[in-house]
């Protein structure tokens, strides 16, 4: 089973190619046009991804070495994300699947993250896979979702945002603190050189009950912190402010994870999207997963942020079990994400 997946659901534009379950190339061209503004302008976005699609599609098949007519199906993402930037890789991926006449697989952005975990590049034994059923974080720009994973692929969301997803929030404070965009990495290496315990900022609903998240009390606690602090203040505890703030967005995102894992009984968790790459968050889980001798999984960074093999992957793995419905061309790419409940 021979694989071309395509992801353009923000600004990166990812073209990879799966075979026989295993990644053969997994190219990505990062949008940079959009740092001047300090975020993704969705205009900007979609005219990138039609300039760079066919080059980013052909250096994937060139990389797996392996010709059009080899491959076996086209899988691309439907949704969600900047519409606009969405229609352009779903288009051409459906233009593609027609002219090879070639069954076309749809594939949900956010249920990709969620299976990213089992994105096999050659690098790992199959007994790394999460065991199900798992509860896994999906933590990004745009989204913060936990969810039970069922062995048959389908999840129940058990806790949400309920305003601002935890990559805004780095992205966001980090703009407050005068730093590029994106903010999270950069705030993730200042943050090395900090101290952690320099300012407590709120951590909101850890006293709920229940696993949802929140994240703009966060955003006006930094904004609120920062009125008054002249700019030499900032500049010389920048490192120090920057973990604080890391604190405690991660600190929220690994104990709700594992209240929700010892509320359902699994022994697995997983953690996947952008933010997923961030090491203080990896670091957190490590030290709680094994303390309380949970079996963790978390991607290669390169395969956390938005990338064309985990599209590929859940396709292979609908496919492998009857899920998928491919040669519909007739896909509600418009269609609003609505997670199962």
């Amino acid at each position: 089973m021979n694989i071309l997946a395509l992801e353009t659901s923000c600004d990166e534009t990812s073209a990879a190619v799966l075979k026989h379950g295993k990644v053969a190339s997994n190219i990505i061209s990062s949008q940079l046009a959009h740092q001047a503004f300090g975020g993704v302008v969705p205009e900007i976005a979609s005219r990138e991804h039609e300039r760079l699609v066919v080059s980013v599609a052909a250096a994937a098949l060139s990389e797996a070495n392996i010709r059009k007519s080899e491959l076996d199906f086209i899988a691309a993402t439907s949704g969600p994300g900047l519409i606009g930037a969405v229609l352009v890789g779903l288009n051409f991926a459906q233009s593609l699947a027609f002219a090879l006449k070639k069954p076309f697989v749809p594939v949900n952005h956010i249920e990709a993250h969620i299976f990213s975990t089992f994105v096999d590049d050659g690098t790992h034994e199959p007994a790394r896979i999460p065991a199900f059923p798992f509860v896994s974080l999906t933590v990004s720009g745009g989204h913060t979702m936990l969810a039970l994973v069922q062995d048959d692929l389908t999840y129940r969301v058990v806790g949400r945002t309920i305003d601002d997803a935890a990559g805004e929030a780095f992205d966001k404070t980090g703009k407050m603190l005068g730093l590029g965009y994106p903010a999270g990495p950069l705030m993730d290496k200042l943050a090395k050189q900090g101290n952690a315990k320099f300012h407590r900022f709120p951590q909101a609903l850890l006293s709920e009950d229940n696993f949802n998240f929140s994240f703009s009390g966060l955003k006006t606690s930094v904004q609120t912190f920062l009125r008054d602090k002249p700019e030499p203040f900032v500049q010389a505890h920048l490192a120090d402010i920057c973990a604080s703030i890391q604190d405690a967005i991660t600190s929220v995102l690994v104990t709700k994870t594992l209240a929700a894992a010892k509320c359902f009984k699994v022994n697995t968790v997983s953690v996947a999207g952008g933010v997923s790459a961030n090491s203080e968050l990896r670091r957190k889980f490590q030290v709680a997963c094994a303390a309380k001798n949970l079996a963790l999984h978390i991607p290669r960074p390169i395969f956390s942020t938005d990338n064309a093999a985990m599209i590929a992957t859940l396709a292979h793995l609908k496919l492998q079990r009857g899920l998928a419905s491919p040669n519909d061309y007739n896909v509600g790419a418009f269609a609003v994400f609505t997670p199962p409940s």
